[in-house]
């Protein structure tokens, strides 16, 4: 008995190390991602480029790059992933790509509202890695690549990731009630995604009552960004929030079920054999 109480407790140790090593790797892609977004806030100003984060967007983008790499290949060690799922990701990320290049009104609402709709249906770990490699593989499509491509990732893998959580909630919901609640969602964040891109830039401008400089208290400085973002990105954004809301209405319904259908066909069932405490 106590030689089976130990095995068990060393199954269970294996496990929980296993499960920590992807989940710390998470943690660290916000982590990153937020200090990129606010470490100019915490600079001295004569310290900042003249151009917005000139020098520091290639070592992001190879950190979060990096970090990507890390955690499919921890998932798939771990057996929550396998070469299926990957396929499925790189499929998604591909038609959300593609979304990109249609022609609706507001930011991107072509495939803001598909990662919404397979975070939600894929959980949130999944969802931060679509976000993430959505946008890059959009930016390839596009064109798009330069300095802000980083912080479009870290931004569009948050909102994956959330939606993720959400959908974990919804799950039981009746139908109609989850595809209002994730088209609300959708709304949010058209306007979230939107305000969060914004920090990439601002920080860096000077000049102007809408600007930041160094010493301007918490207060001032959310007035400051908040008149800025009604002057600049308001209307942008709101009809960014509308047509995401709207496409989640239309097509969420049948996209929900089937990618959910895809995600419990997936979904491995991870055992530790005797091999693993052995």
């Amino acid at each position: 008995m106590t030689i089976a109480a130990a095995a068990l407790r060393q199954r269970l140790r294996r496990s929980g190390t296993r499960q920590a090593r992807p989940i710390a790797v998470y943690v660290l892609t916000t982590a990153l991602g937020a200090a990129a977004f606010l470490y100019p806030f915490w600079i001295p100003g004569r310290a900042l480029p003249n151009s917005a984060h000139a020098g520091d967007a290639p070592l992001v983008a190879a950190l979060v790059g990096a970090l990507i790499v890390a955690t499919i290949s921890l998932e798939v060690r771990r057996g929550t992933m396998n070469g299926a799922t990957i396929a499925i990701l790189g499929v998604l990320s591909a038609f959300a790509g593609l979304g990109r290049l249609l022609d609706l009104p507001g930011n991107n609402a072509g495939m803001l509202f598909l990662v919404v709709l397979a975070g939600a249906a894929f959980g949130a770990r999944f969802g931060l890695l679509l976000g993430m490699c959505t946008m890059a593989t959009s930016a390839f499509i596009t064109g798009g690549l330069g300095p802000w491509l980083p912080f479009q990732m870290l931004a569009l893998g948050w909102m994956g990731a959330c939606a993720g959580l959400l959908g974990n909630a919804t799950a039981h919901f009746d139908a109609r009630l989850e595809l209002v609640t994730l088209a609300a969602y959708a709304w949010l964040w058209g306007f979230f995604y939107g305000a969060i891109m914004n920090l990439w830039f601002w920080p860096f401008q000077r000049g102007g009552s809408l600007s930041w400089h160094p010493g301007l208290g918490f207060t001032d400085t959310l007035h400051r960004y908040w008149s800025f973002y009604v002057a600049t990105s308001l209307g942008w954004d709101a009809a960014t929030a509308l047509a995401n809301a709207l496409l989640v209405l239309i097509l969420g319904i049948p996209l929900l079920r089937s990618l959910r259908r895809f995600a419990h066909r997936l979904n491995p069932v991870v055992e530790l054999s005797d091999h693993d405490v052995s």
